[in-house]
């Protein structure tokens, strides 16, 4: 799939993992880890901005599009 979801990326520079954040976004540990992973087909912009507010970012730092070539697909 052509998007590509940095929240390892954001969780490393903010040292919280990922049971913290599952906690203070309001969603369950595996469903925070199917979208991490990239098995995820949608997001609900409420659970994204709910990250992008813990995690005081911006949408485009945790996701990001890539041609299939390069996404490994």
């Amino acid at each position: 799939m052509p998007i590509v979801v940095d929240i390892d990326v954001m969780l490393a520079r903010r040292k919280m993992s990922v049971g913290d954040l599952a906690d203070r976004v309001g969603i369950t540990p595996a469903n925070l880890a199917v979208l991490k992973n990239g098995r995820a087909k949608a997001v609900r912009f409420a659970t994204l901005a709910a990250l992008c507010e813990v995690l005081e970012c911006q949408p485009g730092d945790l996701l990001r599009w890539e041609t299939e070539d390069t996404a490994g697909g």
